[in-house]
């Protein structure tokens, strides 16, 4: 496994790729062990977050996942489908995706980053280039395909998607997003917020428990 991991890195200097920080899972696994103090609020959605769904819809659901997280590879193969023909194509949930990089770092951080620098309106193609193509990249122990087939989802050249990692905002606006998360208690992924109320159990099941409800009280 280590032999895999270093050769998935080694890819992103054979593709040409900057790594993005990679302190990002370093500072979760030390505010983690550190932290004594109770969660705080999961941050207010903004203009910079990636929204799947109607920005009028009454129930925001906030997912913090990683494109190195085989469970949010589950998640996103098993459930969001589902879950998106109940309630995000209904107009009833608007989906907030947010980076939460996860081992190998230097992989996952580099994989947010060209999330992040896509073409507007393109992030979620790369994010289902990156969900499809984990577990083959994985195996194969090697992230060439994995990194070009997102790239290529982005709308965005790779001497583009490389001067943006180069940018130091890039980085910057991942450690915000970590650093958010982790004060609202989030240490795993795939993890969930409905409404700002954090689900523990992110079956569809679950997940339409904590929304129903809020759909009927409008």
């Amino acid at each position: 496994m280590t032999r895999r991991i270093l050769t998935l890195i080694s890819a992103l200097a054979i593709v040409g790729l900057s790594a993005a920080p990679a302190a990002a899972l370093d500072l979760v696994r030390k505010s983690a062990a550190s932290s004594s103090s109770a969660p705080t609020a999961v941050p207010a959605v903004t203009a910079a977050d990636r929204i799947m769904g109607r920005a009028d819809a009454p129930v925001t659901v906030i997912e913090y996942a990683s494109f190195t997280c085989n469970h949010c590879v589950d998640w996103t193969n098993e459930v969001l489908p589902q879950f998106k023909a109940r309630y995000i194509d209904t107009g009833k949930v608007r989906l907030v995706f947010r980076d939460m990089p996860t081992a190998p770092a230097q992989i996952a951080s580099t994989a947010a980053g060209i999330g992040r620098c896509a073409a507007p309106g393109r992030f979620f193609d790369v994010a289902r280039a990156f969900m499809s193509g984990q577990a083959a990249a994985f195996e194969k122990g090697d992230a060439r395909d994995w990194f070009a087939a997102a790239i290529a989802a982005s709308g965005r050249t790779q001497e583009q998607i490389e001067a943006c990692l180069k940018d130091p905002a890039v980085g910057q606006a991942l450690q915000a997003e970590v650093e958010g998360a982790v004060a609202a208690g989030v240490t795993g992924t795939p993890s969930f917020f409905v409404n700002g109320k954090r689900v523990d159990d992110h079956s569809l099941q679950s997940l339409s428990a904590a929304i129903d409800p809020l759909i009927r009280a409008r």
